[in-house]
């Protein structure tokens, strides 16, 4: 059989887009991940098999997506074939074998390695429903098509290479030269002790010559002074160094993380850009540690070799085998580290994104007594990432057996043949002492190398993770040719649009949308939940680009204009607003150095929260948040309200704004609001009729759609969809 190509999946949600990559690299055409993901509708819980279809489907595969029969597996399906997994996850199945009349099952899993499975064991994680009595599974059927054969082949190595990262370096180009001049006097003082040790026995303690073993020593003490001085030293240059590059790395990262598109926030899990961030950790460690001293490792093996074919050209050479044989046994071990590694992110990943959600939901889980699954959620994902240590421990022991063969069998060799030599008068035991020393020296640059190679193979990992980010568009790569300034009738025209959340040109959220929301009115949008209000204020704000259509400012599509002037000129209040952990000052002048002090009173008049503010000890300067005060929902979102008005915008949104208050704080916050909108184009979404009723237009939504469109009288007057959403508030039906 044909041996099947393998990838690991980057996180939890690669593993279908994974397993399409090693069919179509089976088939002899290579796709990376990245280019698979621009041609994937990716939501937070991956590729759906509709999603994955469409993906094959783009590079010429044609698909199937079948519910089946195991016998309909084995007799009917073509291989590689890609199986829906446990409900949740994809994996390959690319062979089938019959042993002793049971069927074998070879599966590629690309959250773990290539695995057989039996016909129980592949019943219980594939077969998940029945159908007419029987037990099926979902299996997505791939062949290639002729658009396949003529598709290009793609380079696997894309991305950001090492050279990326060492950039980093340039900076401290002072430092590290010192830091390499440090390692060279280093190696050269220990260059000199063999050379001691050999004369103190063959030379002092031979002729009983007290005071030249005295001046041996001192020049030994004065040696090791000197390594320690410059040992102390170096410590210091690589703090220095490690930190500011450190910083940068994060910095950097954060940088092009807050250029990506809202989309990109959609799909991954907070764990899982936290375990990213920790992987500039491993790049650093590699860039200023292993990198660093393997260089001068590698100087001091060449130095000591020559010295040691000087003394015993056959103990240079046994030494060298018996350490090549070492090197080779460690990195045979290589590939299978690396699937540790990648399912150990996985589960890190998760357990760090539950361990926030369980810390940040806690009102949520004691309230539905719910404390003891939560744990035991997390748990779970304990024992998963203890199972990975204990296989990484078995590993590591595994290749420890090996070492201390190797070592210990060329130690004893060679211990045999400089006693040997002694014996025979072809060495003296100063030489013998001498040569151990030296041994000793050319170990340490064979274990720097091992270590050399994990840490570089741990920094290739992190680097396959960080390319994810670092190689997606964001929204300032061609912000030079974006318009800096607004057009001057400034109405917002949305045109043919429609949208869904996971890209996909299917189950529409909204569907084929036009209105016009002219400037400097007020213009209102109602709907029963879930029909798409709140998408329509976040394209209208620039959060996605719809899939048809365009939403315009006047003439101008929205995507043609520089994001920071438009977030600039446009003020919000969304649903899940924000308030930082800072002073209540700070997060209504949200991103100010100097904050305006009328302006912040005038927001908070508006906002019908100054009164709240002034009975604190501390006023605007208490603390609120996650670290700070506790203030509850009405308080919040009028603080909100109060972080639009203090922006003092062209344009606002307002998403369910002040659905949390009171009759009597919303009627007084609407009369104030009102006055603040005049010169502004003001776009609300809301279910209260004290909201909408004097808007300049309604607009009503229903399922994804506009249903009706005209004043709050002209809409009652037709007794429609409008009239139903608020009879009950105004009691119409009397």
């Amino acid at each position: 059989m044909k041996s099947f190509p393998f990838y690991n999946q980057l996180d939890k949600k690669d593993c279908g887009l994974a397993c399409l990559r090693m069919i179509a690299k089976y088939y002899e055409k290579s796709y990376s991940l990245s280019t698979l993901r621009k041609h994937a509708c990716i939501s937070r819980d991956g590729v759906s098999l509709m999603g994955l279809s469409d993906v094959a489907g783009t590079i010429g595969f044609k698909t199937m997506g079948l519910r089946i029969t195991l016998d309909q597996l084995v007799n009917d399906v073509p291989l590689p074939c890609i199986l829906y997994w446990n409900q949740n996850h994809f994996v390959v199945c690319y062979g089938i074998k019959k042993r002793r009349g049971q069927y074998h099952f070879l599966i590629a899993d690309p959250a773990k390695q290539l695995i057989g499975y039996t016909e129980e064991e592949l019943k219980k994680s594939w077969l998940s429903t029945e159908n007419a009595g029987c037990k099926v599974g979902i299996v997505l059927a791939l062949e290639p098509g002729v658009e396949f054969l003529e598709h290009e082949d793609e380079s696997e190595s894309g991305g950001h290479k090492l050279s990326f990262f060492i950039k980093y370096l340039a900076p401290y180009k002072k430092q590290l030269l010192q830091l390499m001049l440090g390692l060279l006097l280093v190696s050269l003082l220990q260059l000199i002790l063999p050379f001691l040790t050999q004369v103190l026995v063959d030379v002092g303690i031979r002729d009983g010559n007290l005071n030249f073993i005295t001046l041996v020593l001192v020049a030994q003490v004065i040696i090791s002074i000197s390594q320690l001085s410059v040992e102390f030293i170096r410590s210091w240059i690589l703090l220095h160094v490690n930190a500011r590059i450190s910083i940068t790395l994060i910095s950097d990262f954060l940088i092009k993380l807050m250029k990506l598109p809202f989309r990109f926030f959609d799909t991954k899990l907070l764990g899982d850009i936290m375990q990213r961030i920790r992987d500039h950790n491993r790049i650093r460690l590699f860039l200023m540690g292993s990198s660093i001293t393997t260089l001068f490792s590698f100087v001091n093996f060449f130095i000591f070799a020559f010295v040691l074919a000087y003394y015993n050209l056959t103990v240079l050479g046994i030494f060298l085998l018996g350490n090549t044989l070492y090197v080779c046994w460690i990195l045979v071990f290589m590939k299978y580290r690396r699937e540790l590694d990648i399912r150990r992110f996985a589960q890190a990943a998760g357990e760090q994104s539950s361990l926030i959600q369980m810390v940040t939901a806690m009102q949520e889980i004691k309230l539905n007594n719910c404390e003891t699954q939560k744990r035991w959620q997390w748990e779970r994902i304990q024992v998963k990432l203890f199972k990975i240590s204990i296989k990484g421990l078995a590993l590591g022991q595994v290749q420890q057996v090996g070492s201390i063969f190797f070592n210990q069998t060329t130690n004893i060799v060679i211990s045999f043949i400089a006693a040997k030599a002694v014996i025979d008068g072809q060495m003296t035991l100063g030489m013998m002492m001498s040569l151990t020393y030296i041994i000793g020296q050319l170990s340490s640059p064979v274990s720097s190398f091992i270590g050399f190679a994990q840490q570089f193979q741990d920094a290739k990992i992190s680097l396959e993770r960080l390319n994810e980010i670092h190689s997606k568009k964001d929204e300032e790569q061609d912000i030079s040719s974006k318009l800096t300034v607004l057009p001057e009738k400034g109405d917002i025209r949305i045109e043919n649009l429609s949208f869904s959340y996971d890209g996909a040109d299917r189950d529409y959220v909204l569907d084929d949308i036009s209105l016009h929301i002219p400037r400097h009115r007020v213009t209102a949008i109602v709907g029963a939940s879930g029909s798409g209000k709140t998408t329509l204020i976040k394209l209208m704000l620039g959060f996605y680009t719809p899939n048809k259509g365009t939403v315009k400012i006047q003439d101008t599509p929205l995507e043609n204009i520089n994001p920071h002037l438009w977030r600039a000129r446009t003020g919000s209040v969304m649903q899940d607003g924000f308030i930082f952990s800072e002073t209540i000052a700070q997060n209504i002048a949200v991103g100010e150095e100097q904050i305006d002090i009328e302006r912040l009173r005038h927001a908070v008049t508006i906002a019908n929260i100054r009164d709240f503010i002034d009975s604190l000890p501390l006023g605007y300067n208490t603390k609120i948040g996650m670290e700070g005060n506790g203030i509850s929902q009405g308080q919040r979102q009028r603080i909100l309200i109060a972080r639009a008005v203090y922006k003092n915008p062209d344009y606002l949104f307002f998403d369910e704004a002040t659905n949390a208050l009171d009759a009597n704080n919303e009627r007084e916050i609407m009369e104030h609001l009102y006055e603040f909108y005049k010169g502004k184009t003001v776009v609300v979404v809301a279910h209260r009729l004290s909201t909408v009723r004097d808007a300049d237009n309604i607009i009503v939504l229903d399922r994804g759609k506009i249903a009706e469109e005209g004043t709050h009288r002209e809409l009652t007057e037709r007794k429609g969809l409008y009239y139903q959403l608020v009879k009950n508030q105004l009691e119409l039906g009397n």
